[in-house]
């Protein structure tokens, strides 16, 4: 089984899907995100297809396409690309996983299905099992995010599937932690300490609460515009220099902590990164709502109140583009 010579580890960005303002994917600019993500925030490991990326928004064939042309793009620049090979049910899935295998993907994650149910844990590793399968020679990545699955009973913790599963799943990697569960979190860590997973947390303001209890990495949205600053923190934290790793997290808490207020989603994340990277993200895909100009607007302050905003002054259309 060809596993890749490094674990995946540090920060991996879940993309955005870049649209026009017809709904319409937007394709050009990938490449010039790919370049952003390594040149400016110093991010190489990509999550695409996930949530923020609006995966289960778009259609089969275009799920295909956007993995492709990131693998394409990302080629020689990036280290690592997952593709994301959810969804509600398995002959798409396992679709998707020997896609990505083809146009050579560096993992593939897959979610629970949300609408009918695994009602426990057997139940949900034999449908990872037949989509791991698809793509046997690729690592696997279970995305464990129970506040949009609705997975999380009692016997579907994720401490709980790990027990035993690469027995029953060979091409198992690691876990993709979307929850803010410190406890589920540390015993995955704990009780899988010899096994070598990739334990990936996907909540970004707690990150270095997770970096304390083991995580390996981390997946979220933030470091598509807020890698650098967060690399800076995971730098601090292998340094052992705890008093800089909590400045920089603080800091980053009080820009989330301010958006959460204002809401914020994939709609808000699209707009940010609209503001930072001066990349046209577009809108979101119905049903969700494009970001307001005021929400836009207060996000610009707030970080530029952070030192988050590193460039001088915003391209003209910035705003107008994501308002």
């Amino acid at each position: 089984m060809a596993f890749p010579k490094k674990k995946l580890q540090g920060l991996v960005a879940a993309t955005i899907t870049p649209m026009t303002e017809n709904g319409e994917i937007n394709f050009p600019v990938i490449g010039q995100y790919v370049d952003y993500l390594v040149k400016e925030q110093g991010v190489k490991n990509i999550f695409v297809n996930g949530t923020t990326g609006e995966g289960l928004s778009l259609s089969i064939s275009e799920r295909r396409q956007v993995a492709e042309e990131w693998v394409r793009q990302g080629k020689n620049k990036l280290d690592q690309v997952v593709i994301h090979v959810g969804a509600l049910n398995l002959k798409e899935s396992q679709e998707l996983a020997q896609h990505a295998a083809e146009i050579g993907a560096d993992g593939i994650a897959v979610i629970a299905p949300f609408f009918f149910k695994s009602q426990n844990k057997d139940a949900l590793i034999s449908f990872l099992r037949e989509v791991a399968a698809a793509a046997p020679a690729l690592p696997f990545y279970y995305y464990h995010i129970p506040s949009l699955t609705g997975v999380k009973s009692k016997s579907v913790r994720a401490e709980e599937l790990l027990d035993g599963i690469q027995d029953k799943i060979p091409s198992f990697q690691g876990l993709k932690f979307s929850d803010t569960d410190l406890l589920d979190f540390g015993q995955c860590v704990d009780q899988n300490h010899q096994r070598q997973f990739a334990l990936l947390f996907g909540v970004d303001e707690q990150l270095l609460s997770a970096l304390v209890l083991g995580a390996t990495g981390a997946v979220g949205s933030t470091y598509n515009y807020l890698g650098k600053k967060t690399n800076q923190m995971l730098e601090a934290f292998e340094q052992k220099d705890l008093a800089s790793a909590l400045s920089y997290q603080f800091r980053i808490q009080r820009f989330i902590n301010y958006v959460i207020k204002l809401g914020f989603g994939v709609s808000q994340t699209k707009a940010i990164m609209t503001l930072v990277s001066g990349i046209p993200m577009g809108p979101p895909r119905l049903p969700l709502q494009k970001a307001t100009q005021e929400f836009t607007a207060n996000a610009e302050a707030k970080l530029k109140s952070l030192n988050f905003l590193s460039f001088p002054g915003l391209k003209d259309g910035n705003m107008e583009a994501c308002s």
